[in-house]
């Protein structure tokens, strides 16, 4: 499953959906409103979050074998720096393989400041460079502290993210290279807003691969959060760094909501659709973000 998965990264069309799990002790029925709308048929593979905000949610690798066991589907499982250590991380690793979770998305992730839980803090071991380490060490059959594993693992495939803009082309591209060092298979970016952005990126994608000719080529894949909202677009503009929406949706929504809510939802909508069929004409590895909004992310599917 995971091996056809990744060559669909490398060779083919290769569509995620995220899933967030929720506050909750049951993933089902996330699971089941995904089944009730056929979307299982539409992706390739799913992915999970990992208390995205620092915000207590449904473990990311249970939710991931839920969906696993569900769909037949693989499913990228987000794993944060914030909230464990190495030992933690390399033992999560460890047992996820035998339930076959084998794809995993690393973030450093969300600052403990943001999080629903008093006095929480951050374990931040180092970020996720070091995560993506962890997984080249466990594959080739050893611990962080060189001791043999009595039973090595089925390869793991890393994926990392990268934001889809900045003002220093130079700092994207180092990041980006980083990445590729530390053994990112796959490079998921923030939400991409314009084909510009896109090319960019795919320009600094090959860069990175360029500099390091020895390692198997990383393949980018574009991140894409439909936008139906005002307010959303101005929020991620303002608030959100590394994503860039262009003053041209701003404007357009701004005289949408003017007319009505419905008026912005299907200039939003239209605006959304629109890009997600040019991205996909350009580079067909999108990674889709709705924040569990799955009837949106049929409507673009379709």
């Amino acid at each position: 499953m995971f091996e056809s998965f990744i060559d669909k990264l490398r060779h083919t069309t290769f569509i995620t959906l995220e899933t967030t799990p929720s506050r909750s002790a049951q993933f089902a029925p996330t699971v089941e409103k995904i089944a009730a709308l056929g979307l299982d048929k539409l992706v390739d593979g799913f992915s999970t979050t990992d208390n995205p905000l620092a915000k207590l949610k449904y473990n990311a690798l249970f939710a991931s074998i839920k969906l696993q066991e569900r769909f037949g589907k693989p499913t990228l499982a987000t794993m944060s720096m914030r909230d464990r250590n190495r030992i933690a991380l390399q033992s999560d690793l460890l047992g996820a393989n035998e339930f076959d979770v084998r794809t995993i998305l690393a973030l450093t992730g969300d600052s403990a400041h943001y999080s629903d839980q008093p006095h929480a803090k951050g374990v931040f071991e180092g970020n996720s460079n070091l995560l993506l380490d962890i997984i080249t060490t466990l594959n080739s059959g050893f611990d962080l502290a060189e001791q043999k594993l009595i039973m090595p693992p089925l390869p793991i495939y890393p994926f990392a993210v990268i934001d889809s803009y900045s003002k220093n082309t130079a700092a994207l591209q180092k990041k980006m290279t980083k990445k590729v060092v530390h053994g990112a298979v796959g490079i998921i970016s923030q939400p991409v807003y314009d084909l510009e952005s896109a090319h960019k990126l795919l320009d600094l994608m090959q860069n990175a691969n360029d500099a390091h000719p020895d390692r198997e080529p990383c393949v980018l894949v574009l991140g894409f959060f439909p936008i139906t909202k005002l307010r959303t677009a101005k929020f991620l503009d303002e608030n959100v760094p590394g994503i860039h929406v262009p003053q041209m949706w701003v404007e357009a929504l701004e005289e949408a909501s003017l007319i009505s809510a419905e008026e912005e939802y299907k200039v939003g909508f239209k605006l959304s659709k629109n890009l997600f069929d040019e991205l996909k004409a350009l580079h067909p590895k999108i990674h889709i973000m709705t924040a569990n909004q799955f009837e949106l992310a049929r409507a673009i599917l379709n």
